[in-house]
C-alpha cells in the first residue's frame, strides 16, 4: 500500500468515527418540553390534574429548563399564566403572560388580548 492510500484510509476512518459519535449523541430539541404537551392535552380534554397540580408541574418544568439553560416552548408561560388566573393569582398571571410575550414577540397581539380581557373581568 502506498502512503496516499494509507492517508485516505485514515481520513475515511476519522470521518466514519465522527459520524458514529455524532449519531450517538441523540437529537437536540429547541425547547425543554418537560411533559408540557400531554399535560395541555389532558387539560383541554378535562382528564388532567386540577389547576393547582398543573401549576406545580409547570413550575417544576420551568425550573428544570432554567437549570439546564434551556428555553420553554411557545405557550408554556401563557398556559401557566391562565392557570394562575383561574386560581386567583392575578399578579403571577400578568407576570407569566408578559414573560410569554417577551420570549415570543409574535404572541403579542394574543397576549395583549388576554391581558385586556383579564383587566375587564377583574375591574382593573
Amino acid at each position: 500500500m502506498s502512503k496516499s492510500h494509507i492517508m485516505r484510509l485514515g481520513a475515511g476512518l476519522c470521518l466514519i468515527s465522527a459520524i458514529a459519535l455524532t449519531g450517538c449523541s441523540g437529537p437536540q430539541t429547541l425547547y425543554a418540553w418537560n411533559g408540557y404537551e400531554p399535560q395541555v392535552y389532558a387539560h383541554f380534554k378535562a382528564q388532567g390534574k386540577g389547576p393547582e397540580e398543573q401549576i406545580i408541574a409547570l413550575e417544576e418544568g420551568a425550573q428544570k429548563a432554567a437549570a439546564k439553560g434551556a428555553k420553554l416552548p411557545p405557550g408554556y408561560l401563557a398556559h401557566l399564566g391562565l392557570l394562575y388566573l383561574n386560581t386567583g393569582r392575578t399578579n403571577q398571571a400578568v407576570a407569566a403572560l408578559n414573560q410569554e410575550k417577551a420570549q415570543f414577540p409574535e404572541s403579542t397581539k394574543y397576549i395583549d388580548f388576554l391581558l385586556n380581557n383579564m383587566k375587564k373581568k377583574i375591574g382593573g
